[in-house]
């Protein structure tokens, strides 16, 4: 078991990975201090596949358990099912002793992270990701929040853990496609800050997708050592930790134009490449790094080609995303792999005509 510590400053919390680790989640809360009653929101697939290893684990170790379980996808994350989970809170009395294990992938660690926030102001909250995208990335950071009409995580807070508890084994059962979404935010995180981590991915691709234990697990945790060592220099996302952004300006934008049909990394590695794109012309992202980042996004099994959306309906989408600050879009771009660049100079213009070049070429 590796463990990465990570200190805010404000909070402190270690986030555990390796195998065969849901079986010790009990144990890890009793030495956390914490006893009495659990609180478990998940999903009706995680529940069917873990969800008996995870209650063994906790009722084995002295506590009482009360599981909420919704149907997967992007479209639980509502203020209203948050509203539904705050009720059946207090109808099971939970108290700010309560633990909530927020046990699936991101949509499940953002909506029961929500959740866990703003709770009685604030109840323990425990991440037990299940999906590569979550063990990578959303599970670490604190940030958490439910979508609004059709605009992704509009509302929201920043909440950190208590503990994040990675069980790598879990990824055996996800499909090809989950594990694609996955590797997007893997692969990001070589662009924006470790060129040797992107080339470690290149040479291993297959034997990640080949769901090789040993691999998955090096890039879990050298995934989650790149996002703690940012969120504790830049908890609350004022400058540093924007970088996480890269590729997500115009993939938020896709989802939403998608109605959320479309994955999150998928949609992230569609962003990518955009950002890739506008970087080349803004001659910071040499023909060969785009090149290299386009061949990757490919092999990891994620899209290459812009769906057929209209342009503008993307662009104004852009301009409802949380990082416009004074009317003005900020992107990640990047000036070769492995360093990433804050920006406010992209023009909508530009982007309109990387978006719209994209479409004649595919």
């Amino acid at each position: 078991m590796k463990i990465i510590s990570v200190d805010t400053g404000n909070n402190q919390y270690d986030i555990l990975i390796g195998s065969e680790l849901l079986v010790k989640t009990g144990v890890k809360l009793k030495e956390l201090g914490f006893s009495g009653k659990t609180v478990i929101i998940t999903d009706m697939t995680v529940n069917e596949l873990y969800g008996q290893v995870l209650e063994s684990s906790l009722s084995g170790a002295g506590f009482e358990t009360v599981v909420f379980t919704l149907e997967p996808g992007e479209k639980q994350k509502t203020l209203a099912n948050a509203g539904r989970l705050f009720t059946h809170l207090s109808e099971t009395l939970a108290d700010r002793k309560t633990p909530v294990l927020a046990f699936g992938g991101g949509v499940i660690g953002d909506l029961a992270g929500f959740v866990a926030a703003n709770f009685m102001r604030g109840l323990p909250l425990i991440q037990v990701p299940t999906t590569l995208l979550a063990q990578t990335d959303s599970s670490i950071g604190g940030k958490v929040a439910v979508d609004h009409g059709k605009l992704k995580n509009m509302v929201g807070a920043f909440y950190q853990p208590g503990l994040v508890i990675s069980d790598v084994s879990l990824l055996k059962t996800l499909s090809p496609e989950l594990l694609s979404d996955g590797l997007a935010e893997v692969i990001k995180y070589g662009v924006i800050c470790n060129g040797n981590f992107f080339e470690y991915l290149e040479k291993n691709i297959a034997r990640i997708k080949g769901f090789e234990k040993a691999v998955l697990e090096y890039i879990v945790y050298k995934s989650a050592a790149i996002k703690a060592g940012i969120v504790a220099q830049d908890e609350k996302d004022n400058g540093l930790r924007n970088i996480l952004n890269f590729g997500h300006t115009v993939g938020h934008a896709i989802e939403t134009v998608s109605n959320f049909t479309i994955g999150h990394g998928r949609a992230v590695g569609l962003g990518m490449l955009a950002a890739g794109q506008l970087s080349h012309k803004l001659g910071m992202f040499s023909p060969n790094d785009l090149a290299r980042l386009k061949k990757i996004i490919g092999q990891a099994g994620l899209p290459v080609t812009l769906p057929d959306f209209k342009i503008e309906l993307i662009l104004q989408a852009m301009q409802h995303d949380k990082k416009v600050t004074g009317g003005k879009v900020r992107f990640i771009l990047a000036a070769g792999i492995g360093e990433a660049v804050i920006s406010d100079g992209v023009s909508l213009s530009l982007v309109e005509q990387v978006l719209s070049d994209w479409n004649e070429k595919t």
